[in-house]
């Protein structure tokens, strides 16, 4: 079990910030860019790397595997963090899939789903064409997703922006809204 201290900032100072939404909304190479353009670390998706390595479809254990990982490696990069730490996606997303395939969640993820705070969300709109991966399984779902995350993020009280466009202006749109919050906070 994860205790809360594993999960509170270890430096005040650095402020989070979660980049979340359906899958093809590209949410990793926005990460990639926000850490780049604020000089500092961000925190890949565990579950990608993890998956990569299944040989079947990913089962309750996994879940439960990716949620410890996820926590994991964040806790790992937050020291490194240069005032921001960028999470690709966050361990909501376990609990999002659970919820789809097996109709329930992991009890240690829906504990510590209110435990675990993230400044802010930058959701991703599905303004964005579908592209193919072998990890991505639900391009005639996108919409019920986004319905999913709307419903997930308001229900933890989140503060979040969503983030529409394509190309640069998707990209000047998540900085604008960081800057804002960083303005305003």
């Amino acid at each position: 079990m994860i205790q809360k201290s594993e999960i509170e900032h270890p430096k005040s100072e650095i402020k989070k910030i979660a980049v979340v939404g359906p899958e093809s909304t590209g949410k990793s190479t926005m990460a990639a860019f926000l850490a780049r353009h604020y000089h500092t670390v961000w925190v890949p998706e565990y579950a990608r790397e993890y998956c990569e390595k299944l040989t079947d479809v990913p089962t309750w254990q996994d879940e439960i595997n990716m949620f410890h990982g996820q926590i994991s490696l964040e806790k790992e990069l937050l020291p490194t963090a240069n005032g921001l730490l960028i999470c690709d996606t966050t361990f909501i997303t376990v609990k999002i899939w659970s919820d789809h395939i097996f109709g329930k969640s992991p009890q240690e993820v829906l504990d510590e789903l209110p435990k675990h705070h993230y400044d802010l969300y930058l959701l991703l709109n599905i303004d964005m064409p579908w592209q193919e991966d072998p990890l991505r399984d639900f391009p005639h779902m996108r919409e019920h997703f986004m319905d999913v995350w709307y419903k997930e993020l308001d229900t933890l009280n989140a503060r979040y922006v969503l983030i529409t466009g394509t190309g640069q202006e998707r990209y000047n749109n998540a900085i604008a809204a960081i800057d804002t919050f960083l303005k305003q906070n």
